[in-house]
């Protein structure tokens, strides 16, 4: 039971039924199922955006311009919360289920991961995701979290942050020596062999920013399951295979999924999500007060202990946010939803095959991204002959297209081609890179 519904039958502040709830939050929450734009041709997609016409866009994994129904429902919500703060706030938070909004987000995200509403946690990134995991875990002296070589920064110090406060320990192993030649067999084969005795928990990255490759991470959890000695957790930091990638997050094998929404998904700037399912929220201790988990709120009122499980809820960060980009978010999984999972990703991985296909033609290129689509999505990183990758990146934009640099100790230029391109942009892309390259 959500603290919404207990909540709003006994708060003071409360009006009463979803009939008195202020115009202004209506209209917001109409607005959400009016009819949109016709998505059926990516033309008509890339007319959702507003992205500067003068450059070609292929950055755009980093941070999502916000497509047309995801901008009208901010504003939406904008309006209605500067028109009345305090009752759209109030009732959108602790309405009953009916009404309450981050219900409906979490219904419509569960929708599209495959699972149910009071399996996800709304955050504001997958950082903070990944934060409330590792420091959510009860880890002790001598357990071992392992991790790869080639995660995020965020994914890294998340782990180290929380083994250094409960005495516990890091490993990093490396999962291939060259991306693009990896395969399926030999990156279980390389995760089997480096899990130790003390190896409670493993960090993987679905899709890495750095060298472009996607881990299966469906036949990884299969063959950790597999495996005989202690079971292990899977972690899987997955912001970059969320929304490129035809996938049923639900049902892939981790046992914590953590993700940024803000990014291949479109969602509003600053929104997040962590998956899992009841028994493994159970494991997990909250690291921040929580505004929508009841049994919370009532055992500090009543200064009693918490009895009941922990759950999605309670380990949501609380503190009022940006309600109306965390609102929006349902509008851009709605859209990924009228767009069909299948077809966004059979696009990007279109796009992402004609990149590598051109850009393999050039003998002064190597590419680091795995050619094969099935260990790979929307990301293409490459290297030129005698030049670095911040030159090639400052070359491009000079061509005004948009790429972008890893962010590694070892870095690569990217091209990330995404809905907001057409095969004659990837073409002009490539094209652009051969003469940069003489």
């Amino acid at each position: 039971m959500t603290l919404s519904r207990r909540r709003f039958l006994t708060a003071p502040t409360a009006l009463a039924a979803g009939a008195l709830l202020p115009s202004a939050l209506i209209t917001a929450l109409a607005a959400q199922a009016a009819p949109h734009a016709d998505l059926s041709d990516w033309e008509a997609v890339r007319a959702q955006f507003v992205l500067d016409p003068a450059y070609l866009h292929f950055a755009s994994f980093f941070i999502a311009s916000h497509p047309a129904p995801v901008r009208e429902a901010i504003e939406g919500y904008r309006r209605a919360i500067d028109s009345n703060p305090f009752l759209v706030v109030e009732q959108g938070l602790f309405e009953d289920e009916a009404h309450n909004v981050p219900l409906q987000v979490k219904t419509e995200i569960a929708q599209y991961l495959g699972g149910r509403a009071e399996e996800v946690c709304l955050t504001p990134n997958t950082t903070t995701g990944l934060a409330l995991v590792y420091h959510g875990l009860p880890l002790k002296p001598g357990d071992e979290v392992l991790c790869t070589t080639h995660d995020h920064y965020s994914h890294h110090e998340s782990i180290r942050l929380a083994t250094e406060r409960a005495g516990a320990s890091m490993r990093m192993i490396p999962l291939f020596a060259d991306a693009a030649v990896a395969s399926t067999d030999s990156l279980i084969a390389a995760l089997l062999a480096g899990i130790g005795p003390k190896t409670r928990v493993v960090g993987l990255t679905w899709v890495h920013s750095s060298s472009g490759i996607r881990l299966p991470i469906r036949e990884i959890s299969a063959a950790l399951r597999a495996r005989s000695g202690a079971p292990v957790l899977l972690v899987v930091d997955g912001v970059h295979g969320l929304g490129s990638v035809d996938e049923t997050v639900a049902t892939m094998g981790a046992d914590y999924f953590c993700a940024g929404t803000h990014k291949w998904m479109f969602a509003p700037r600053g929104t997040g999500l962590v998956w899992a399912s009841a028994e493994n929220w159970a494991r997990l201790r909250p690291l921040i007060p929580s505004f929508s988990d009841l049994d919370q709120y009532t055992a500090w009122e009543k200064q009693v202990a918490i009895a009941s499980p922990n759950n999605a809820d309670r380990m949501s960060p609380g503190g009022f946010v940006a309600y109306d980009h965390q609102w929006a978010a349902a509008a851009a999984f709605r859209m990924h939803q009228r767009m069909g999972k299948a077809r966004v990703a059979a696009r990007i991985r279109a796009l992402n095959d004609q990149c590598k296909a051109g850009l393999a033609e050039n003998p002064k290129v190597k590419i680091h991204t795995p050619m094969s689509g099935a260990l790979s999505a929307g990301l293409v990183s490459f290297e030129v002959d005698g030049m670095k990758p911040a030159e090639v990146v400052k070359r491009l934009l000079a061509k005004n297209i948009v790429a972008s640099t890893s962010p590694y100790a070892i870095t690569y230029a990217r091209l990330a081609p995404s809905l907001v391109n057409t095969p004659e942009q990837v073409e002009r892309a490539v094209k652009t890179v051969r003469e940069i390259s003489g």
